[in-house]
């Protein structure tokens, strides 16, 4: 009994932290995300289709986002993009070590998806002039950057533009639901968003707005 209670009494030693060292925060929270990036990518390796729509819910937002900045504010390509990279995801993704390598791998999926559509467009535009096609920069600015210049589009739109953007393309919400939402009619909805696209489209590509 006496020898078991020294071996308690050891592990209680080992396990208490020693006084004045506190735990920190920051450190814990990205050990948690690096531990459910390994179990997603871990699962999707496996086949697991709950473990792909978890990954789906958490990153599409972010990947649309990023998307749209890269394409100039171009919001079929970005969905483009975004599909294109989640299917590569569900056929390619294997273990990664933490959220931060798990990010970046569906960034740079999704910036070589842009590629590709890019020089299709240039393919399939004969009439237009290649180099008067602009080609987005796809390796030279930085994700935190990109995200800088979306926040700082979006600002520059009406409050009311800016919504009908966030709700619909953010959120997910259908244009009945924006309408309910706003006292306008479907048909008003569609027009608004439509004009909000192309400010939005417009602010992205200045020059200033998109660069580091």
């Amino acid at each position: 009994m006496a020898a078991l209670t020294t071996s308690m009494s050891a592990m209680v030693r080992e396990t208490v932290p020693e006084p004045g060292v506190k735990a920190n925060p920051l450190r814990e929270k990205a050990t948690a995300a690096d531990a459910e990036a390994q179990r997603l990518s871990a699962g999707i390796a496996r086949g697991d289709e709950l473990a792909f729509r978890e990954l789906y819910d958490r990153y599409q937002e972010r990947l649309f986002r990023f998307a749209l900045v890269l394409g100039k504010g171009n919001t079929h390509m970005a969905h483009e993009v975004v599909q294109a990279a989640f299917l590569t995801a569900a056929s390619k993704l294997r273990r990664v070590e933490s959220a931060e390598h798990l990010w970046n791998w569906l960034a740079r999926i999704a910036r070589q998806h842009l590629g590709k559509i890019w020089r299709q467009q240039k393919r399939d535009s004969p009439i237009v002039a290649v180099e008067h096609l602009p080609e987005p920069d796809l390796e030279g600015v930085s994700e935190p950057v990109l995200e800088q210049s979306l926040d700082a589009a979006l600002h520059l739109l009406s409050d009311e533009d800016r919504k009908v953007v966030e709700w619909f393309y953010f959120d997910e919400l259908s244009h009945k639901v924006i309408a309910e939402k706003t006292g306008a009619t479907a048909k008003a909805v569609s027009c608004r968003l439509e004009r909000a696209r192309a400010k939005l489209r417009a602010l992205l590509a200045r020059k200033g707005l998109d660069e580091p």
